[in-house]
């Protein structure tokens, strides 16, 4: 099995560098490549979704930026300790009526010896904004290493 480091148990640099490796695939919003960050029987909690192994992760990621259009997204690490990650995050979007939504939570990740994602936990809150209001502006993809994170950005 191949392995995806950084691997446990975690430092604070590599869970930090761990976050920022799920934030850019995410914000590639491609949903083959962001599973195989996770292993084949990996178990999620998404709101009231509850997606076990790759395949159903897939389909969710799929049905997911379907509906959240011009996804990007800022995670960041909360607390750590041996195979254990947990993150705050907070992402825009807007649904295909053009309005803008900032989507705030927490996600508890669990992690393999080869540093796949086992278990992901995921609590998040949606709050409608004006489009005035929004934060992030970067072209669609990976956020660049200048944009300001959430606590810069007061989030």
């Amino acid at each position: 099995m191949e392995n995806r480091p950084p691997l446990p148990p975690f430092t604070r640099e590599s869970a930090i560098q761990k976050i920022r490796l799920a934030e850019d695939a995410w914000n590639s919003r491609d949903p083959a490549r962001v599973v195989l960050a996770y292993s084949p029987d990996t178990r999620w909690r998404n709101r009231a979704e509850f997606p076990v192994g790759r395949e159903q992760a897939r389909a969710f990621l799929e049905r997911k930026w379907a509906r959240e259009l011009d996804y990007r997204l800022i995670k960041e690490l909360w607390a750590f300790a041996g195979n254990r990650i947990a993150v705050r995050f907070a992402y825009e979007w807007h649904d295909d009526s053009g309005h803008w939504f900032r989507s705030y939570g927490n996600e508890n990740w669990e992690f393999d010896e080869q540093g796949l994602m086992t278990h992901r936990h995921a609590s998040i809150n949606d709050l409608p904004i004006p489009e005035s209001e929004r934060k992030y502006f970067w072209p669609l993809g990976r956020r660049p290493d200048d944009h300001p994170g959430l606590s810069e950005l007061g989030l």
